[in-house]
């Protein structure tokens, strides 16, 4: 082969790869972008959102060669879709476990979505106390000249379930994944006492919720705040003949 072809040939691999992780960067905006949406929605129209901060990322060529590696599959960009599910990762921390079936079933009902597989790890959680709902979720992403189907790994964590993670983490790398069995016992009750702080807020909250909605139930001790809405972080005053009119439709 000649330098020039080497060169060609070069280039055209440069292309393809940088395309194929193109679109997996761009199905994780497709689902960020639905994220932003939902809370904003909720924030506007409920004064709460579900949905604390999100946080995506997307393996490296070293990491998608190395599980490959591992997994002894072909070397080949076709294979590497069909071998590896978690290329494009997104995380959406919650406040609640309530919130994160809620997030989960906004997610499942779009129908450009196409949800793949769910794992539970919060109802049946792993051997080291791991807990998150894990979701592999199909995105159409549209290019200039085609449609190209996606995975992104979507996992929906309380706050708790995601200090614990990094936590876990952080320590099984430092210790190259040998970690001491004490360490083990401790990391196991540390997400028995997360979970069972999860479960405490979430009692607090329905508490809450439950006060404010009866103190809510007198309108005349709301009827400004209640005139008052909030679009794109400007707020706005509804006449009240405007309320009549829609009222009388």
């Amino acid at each position: 082969m000649t330098p020039e072809n080497q060169i060609e040939q070069f280039k055209k691999l440069k292309h393809d790869i940088t395309r194929f992780m193109l679109i997996y960067k761009f199905a994780l905006d497709e689902m960020e972008t639905k994220i932003e949406i939902l809370k904003q929605e909720f924030q506007s129209l409920h004064d709460y959102s579900p949905i604390e901060h999100t946080k995506s990322r997307i393996k490296s060529p070293e990491s998608i060669m190395n599980k490959m590696l591992r997994k002894n599959g072909e070397l080949s960009l076709d294979s590497v879709k069909n071998c590896i599910k978690d290329i494009a990762g997104l995380r959406i921390t919650c406040s609640f476990i309530s919130d994160i079936y809620h997030v989960s079933e906004m997610l499942q009902k779009q129908d450009d979505l196409t949800v793949l597989e769910v794992k539970d790890y919060i109802k049946n959680p792993k051997p080291n106390g791991y807990q998150s709902l894990h979701l592999l979720i199909q995105v159409p992403v549209f290019m200039s000249d085609r449609q190209e189907l996606v995975c992104v790994e979507v996992q929906i964590r309380t706050i708790a379930m995601d200090f614990w993670a990094s936590l876990e983490h952080k320590i099984f790398y430092k210790y190259n994944k040998s970690v001491p069995e004490s360490m083990t016992r401790e990391l196991k009750n540390a997400a028995d006492a997360a979970h069972a702080l999860d479960l405490q807020m979430e009692r607090l909250h329905r508490d809450i919720k439950e006060i404010k909605d009866d103190d809510e139930d007198d309108l005349s001790s709301f009827e400004e705040e209640l005139r008052r809405i909030v679009v794109h972080n400007k707020q706005f005053t509804l006449p009240a003949n405007f309320i009549k009119l829609l009222d009388d439709k």
